[in-house]
């Protein structure tokens, strides 16, 4: 996957790996890392799918609506790829943050939805329920933020909820963060990351 590592300077923070929106690029939320956790080392991570020449981490049918087929290999790339590049640039596999917004974070859903274990945390912005009808893999006590929109037009607010009651049902330890600001990625969201980040992973006094 065409990507941009930079290093850390603090050897024993978690990695972050970041999945941009549709049509954005590896380098989108390298600033978000910075502000969530500075000593980070960041994985930013560029699509393989193009979609009118933007890229996604997969296909869709139409709007709101997934390749389901596709999904589900996309989401196994995905996962086999963090996998070699623990191993090519040298960090905890079992040490990763994953940070997404909207296409992104709904890549990252699907890595819960599919794998126990694919991250030790996740930050998604504006996701939506990336598959319906089967059973999630056990994630007990896995932090989960979720950054959504009371008034957000592509994912309805019932859909949070329900992306929220799923992943609750698996374990996962989540906190649904309401904003007013659509399905814009805004300051106030990130700051309420950050906060929520400092709580569960943060250095221990």
């Amino acid at each position: 996957m065409k990507h941009v590592f930079v290093q850390g300077s603090s050897p024993a923070a978690p990695t972050f790996v970041m999945f941009h929106g549709t049509g954005g690029n590896e380098h989108d939320l390298l600033p978000i890392a910075e502000m969530i956790s500075p000593g980070s080392s960041v994985l930013g991570l560029r699509g393989n799918v193009l979609e009118n020449g933007m890229p996604r981490f997969f296909r869709r049918l139409t709007e709101g609506v997934f390749d389901e087929q596709d999904l589900i290999a996309r989401t196994d790339e995905v996962k086999a790829y963090l996998d070699e590049a623990a191993k090519e640039y040298g960090f905890d596999r079992g040490s990763l943050i994953a940070v997404g917004y909207s296409n992104g974070a709904n890549i990252i859903a699907s890595l819960l939805f599919h794998y126990a274990s694919a991250v030790k945390g996740a930050i998604l912005f504006h996701p939506m329920v990336p598959r319906r009808g089967i059973e999630l893999p056990a994630s007990p006590g896995l932090p989960v933020f979720i950054g959504a929109g009371t008034n957000d037009p592509l994912v309805r607010s019932a859909e949070s909820e329900e992306l929220t009651g799923l992943l609750e049902k698996a374990g996962a330890a989540v906190t649904l963060h309401w904003g007013h600001q659509g399905h814009q990625l805004s300051r106030s969201e990130v700051e309420a990351a950050q906060a929520w980040y400092k709580e569960h992973f943060g250095e221990k006094e």
